[in-house]
């Protein structure tokens, strides 16, 4: 399987009906460095200009763009632009790789004088992944005793594809992962949600993950559902292989057609843009995110940190 290049970019328009005195943002728009992972080139456009604006790097080793703008406005555009290489896994992960599931739970438990799992912080419930007795006994039927880890996440993985439906009118972001295991209509972030706290609820470790697909497929590949907006998938800890992802919106462990964007408990910790204003009034959203393959010529290699700006 060859490595892939693509250019992305993800505009986010907010059109208000009055006028936006002054407002500040949070933006989760440029790409991770991973070690299947390399940002060729990034930039971030904002319209109107902001008065200020820092960078950081945020406790999940995301980056994170914060501004303020100052200039009166009743229409903000951001647009993120990226080259990104995205390379290949070496070989599939077999799913009988790894711990039984309980094994892996609990090294997960706190113990009194023992050294402090990292992924244990994913096991706890958060605003938008909560755990609840319905989704232990959901996933319960993929988790049989002694059954592997991996094993049991991608049988569940495969679960929540049949037995759901996408959906993109049923849900809001607000909608509890409890009433979607009821009514089985979602789209990709209550997916996500859903099989994490399915995970979360077993007492395993699980986290959230914004990214993008790759638009167009290569020739004589199924097109990927959420691919012509920002997608989400999760990630279960699963030692010795580390953190291994799902994408049960489309019933697929992420490879090269996949562009991991950040990571958290849930959407609310990654949200690709958010903010607060003062003044506006009512507004309407646009989103619009374009993946496609990219030409080796529009990115040479980047040198180590450091995150060129496209020309």
């Amino acid at each position: 399987m060859s490595d892939g290049l693509y250019r992305i970019e993800h505009e986010t328009r907010y059109v208000h009906s009055g006028g936006v005195s002054t407002s500040q943002h949070v933006a989760y728009l440029t790409p991770r460095t991973l070690p299947r992972q390399c940002v060729r080139r990034h930039e971030l456009v904002i319209e109107p200009a902001p008065a200020s604006r820092v960078q950081r790097i945020d406790y999940f080793g995301n980056a994170v763009d914060q501004f303020t703008i100052l200039t009166p406005y009743d229409e903000l555009r951001v647009v993120g632009r990226s080259v990104v290489e995205v390379i290949a896994t070496e070989s599939p992960i077999a799913l009988d790789a790894g711990a039984p599931w309980e094994a892996v739970r609990d090294e997960l438990f706190y113990q009194r004088g023992a050294p402090y799992a990292d992924a244990s912080e994913f096991s706890y419930p958060s605003p938008y992944a909560v755990t609840a007795p319905e989704l232990a006994a959901f996933a319960r039927d993929s988790f049989a005793a002694q059954r592997p880890l991996v094993a049991a996440a991608v049988h569940l993985m495969h679960r929540i594809h049949e037995e759901f439906t996408f959906d993109p009118g049923s849900t809001t972001i607000a909608t509890p992962v409890t009433r979607v295991l009821a009514d089985r209509r979602g789209v990709c972030q209550d997916f996500a949600h859903l099989q994490i706290g399915c995970l979360r609820s077993l007492g395993l470790a699980a986290r959230y993950v914004s990214g993008y697909l790759l638009t167009e497929p290569p020739p004589g590949q199924p097109r990927l559902v959420g691919a012509d907006a920002s997608h989400a998938w999760l990630s279960v800890w699963c030692p010795p292989l580390g953190w291994v992802d799902l994408d049960p919106t489309n019933d697929v462990l992420p490879s090269q057609r996949h562009v991991t964007l950040a990571w958290g408990r849930d959407y609310g910790d990654v949200s690709p843009l958010r903010g607060v204003v003062l003044g506006g009034r009512d507004h309407t959203l646009h989103v619009g995110v374009s993946v496609a393959p990219a030409a080796e010529d529009d990115a040479p290699p980047a040198e180590a940190g450091s995150i060129p700006p496209l020309d």
